[in-house]
């Protein structure tokens, strides 16, 4: 049986129209997104650091297109809760999840999550970072890392470090500390405010975000030794980084914003250029920076390299020094 070429070439060239169709209509579809409300789910209380970040993003976002993006909190089981829902819900670019280095810790710590953080979310965008900062109480006879390390080899088992519980990030940059160090600072987790501890004695220390401590530093109740970035925080110019003296050592937190995995890169792609733009706002720079924080973009590859070496690195803290989800 032979066709006509006529016929050939009109058969081919509607062919080829529907093999076309599916891309051309991505391509629409992220031209007129975002065409209704969009959900940003922060899986923290209202008022903690991971919501103030997420609404700012937020709000930035729909004045820029024009459409709600509305933030959504499902505090439970740290962030474990808001993730599992972004990540099963639709991939169409309107449920995102303001994600933090919680749940890079956290997919080692839960071992029965019923998603997978790296294969079942795309990172769109990491937004900030803040450092913590190791302080002291001022009974102990250190003013700088080294001197600090000394003292803490000196002493095995005798300093305790205070935290707000299994995982959380105090106790994820005690942990690291120790690894690298070679020290054996003693984990005391409190469920609740433990400042007066702090500040009496009763535990000689802590590794907390910079805008949660800062007051106490300036006022001098206690001694800032040293911060967890790879550089000097802008709102402790004169604290050195922790890594000068301990190699490899970072503990920073880290703030962004995720989706489902199969979300268009074309949405994918919109909302990360749109996010790198508000960071350089000098505006959106100015609230960061009352955080202790500052902008951290990173392109989509580099931020899921990124991501992949956090949740490894976690890992072994986590294998090193036994830790369970409490």
């Amino acid at each position: 049986m032979s066709f006509p070429r006529r016929h050939f070439l009109r058969f081919a060239g509607a062919a080829a129209g529907l093999a076309a169709a599916p891309a051309v209509s991505r391509l629409a579809r992220a031209d007129a997104y975002p065409s209704r409300a969009v959900r940003v789910v922060v899986g923290f209380p209202p008022g903690a650091a991971t919501d103030i970040v997420g609404r700012l993003v937020a709000q930035a976002l729909a004045q820029k297109f024009g459409q709600q993006f509305f933030v959504e909190n499902k505090p439970g089981a740290g962030s474990n809760l808001a993730a599992d829902i972004v990540a099963k819900a639709p991939p169409d670019g309107y449920n995102l999840l303001a994600m933090t280095v919680t749940n890079a810790v956290n997919e080692t710590l839960y071992r029965n999550l019923s998603f997978d953080f790296v294969r079942d979310l795309v990172p769109i965008a990491r937004t900030i970072r803040s450092a913590n900062v190791l302080v002291v109480n001022l009974a102990v006879p250190a003013n700088n890392v080294a001197e600090f390390i000394a003292y803490a080899k000196a002493n095995p088992g005798k300093l305790n470090y205070a935290s707000y519980g299994f995982g959380t990030a105090p106790n994820m940059a005690g942990e690291l500390f120790n690894m690298l160090a070679g020290t054996r600072l003693v984990h005391v987790p409190y469920h609740s405010n433990f400042m007066p501890d702090l500040l009496s004695g009763q535990v000689q220390l802590s590794f907390l975000p910079v805008p949660l401590i800062i007051g106490f530093i300036r006022s001098g109740k206690v001694r800032a030794l040293g911060v967890s970035g790879t550089s000097r925080s802008d709102a402790l110019p004169g604290v050195a980084p922790i890594a000068q003296t301990v190699p490899g050592y970072a503990a920073d937190i880290w703030h962004g914003i995720a989706a489902p995995k199969a979300t268009p890169p074309a949405i994918v792609d919109k909302l990360h250029d749109s996010i790198d733009g508000i960071l350089t706002d000098p505006a959106m720079k100015a609230k960061f920076a009352n955080l202790g924080a500052e902008p951290a973009p990173l392109s989509t590859a580099d931020l899921r390299t990124f991501i992949a070496a956090e949740v490894g690195k976690w890992a072994k803290v986590i294998k090193f020094a036994n830790i369970k989800a409490g």
